[in-house]
């Protein structure tokens, strides 16, 4: 009688340690995930010469990331993201030459759903994540005029995202939320474009039915803008109203801002309007904006294009833009392209 004794306790223990494991491996989770976006098409910036051939995140940034959380009981998780950039089409990593490895996010933070989110490290700024919600391009570097009027238009500064910053994101209450990031004074260096100053933002939005609404504000000086030469690097002000209605049939987006430079004392104010239009699998995305300057030349952006849905992770696409500068022969591009999540 003692060997089904002894094999019916061996049993039990085995059950109560697969319970244990199965109970701590719910109450963490870590993910992988990422995007690959690959095309073939044409660019000529204004008053520059034309590009053909394939190019890597025309219509979204190509990128990996992992991301996870632990479950620290009463409501209290630690969690953790490292996102990197890609250059699918040479496999090399970063947005650009000399780009850090986890440059899209670095971070590590506690999130409660009473209390909201606090991460420190390389964190995403609020103003990037307000351009890229309130236009049918999202965060397209190539094709979203909202994008390349804020990010790559010399105005406002400091990148999409800020090292030795501290994030707070707050919960959700009847559809309002608030935010506010922060970071640290730069080490001081004689060099061009050095700064010693800090960097803070705030936002505040709600989202509530087919309405949503932002507004966002921030103040740049340790500017850590690396795809351009330190000397336009900038201290800048910046503050911009989102607006957005889904009326079904079509999703509006409206956004105004303005930047000041306050290193070469300038204004630039930046008008931007949008639709996305479901037909069929897909939808027809179009675009315009502006930017106008105290001093200098206004530049206006037109993007149309059709983005069609193959699985819910695969979609192809064609887009077309105009890009005129007052002074310099008209800058036009078009991509036909496929991404893919995972």
């Amino acid at each position: 009688m003692m060997k089904p004794l002894l094999r019916s306790h061996s049993l039990a223990c085995l059950a109560c340690l697969a319970a244990t494991a199965f109970s701590a491996q719910a109450q963490s989770s870590v993910t992988l995930f990422g995007l690959v976006d690959m095309s073939i098409g044409s660019n000529k910036a204004p008053g520059g010469l034309r590009q053909t051939g394939v190019d890597s995140g025309k219509l979204t940034t190509s990128h990996f990331g992992m991301r996870g959380a632990e479950d620290l009981g009463g409501g209290l998780s630690a969690v953790f993201r490292l996102e990197g950039f890609l250059l699918a089409d040479t496999g090399a990593s970063g947005r650009f030459t000399g780009d850090t490895l986890f440059s899209r996010t670095a971070s590590v933070g506690l999130s409660s759903k009473s209390l909201g989110t606090l991460t420190l490290g390389r964190n995403t700024t609020p103003l990037f994540i307000s351009t890229v919600s309130f236009n049918p391009f999202g965060d397209s570097y190539g094709y979203s005029p909202s994008i390349r009027h804020y990010f790559t238009s010399g105005t406002a500064t400091g990148d999409s995202a800020w090292n030795n910053s501290a994030l707070y994101a707050s919960p959700d209450v009847g559809g309002f939320k608030f935010g506010l990031i922060g970071a640290a004074a730069a080490t001081k260096s004689t060099g061009a474009g050095s700064s010693n100053g800090s960097n803070w933002g705030a936002n505040v939005g709600y989202a509530g039915g087919p309405l949503s609404a932002a507004l966002v504000y921030q103040s740049v000086k340790k500017d850590e803008t690396r795809s351009v030469p330190a000397a336009v690097q900038a201290d800048t002000r910046t503050w911009q109203l989102n607006g957005a209605y889904d009326f079904t049939v079509v999703k509006a987006f409206a956004q105004y801002g303005e930047v000041k430079n306050t290193t070469i004392t300038n204004t630039y104010r930046i008008s931007e309007l949008g639709a996305r239009v479901p037909v069929g699998a897909g939808a027809v995305l179009a675009a315009w904006g502006r930017v106008a300057p105290k001093t200098g030349p206004d530049r206006n952006t037109v993007s149309l294009g059709y983005d069609y849905n193959l699985s819910k992770r695969t979609d192809i696409y064609a887009v077309a833009m105009r890009d005129k500068v007052e002074n310099l022969s008209n800058g036009s591009s078009y991509s036909v392209g496929v991404r893919h999540r995972f």
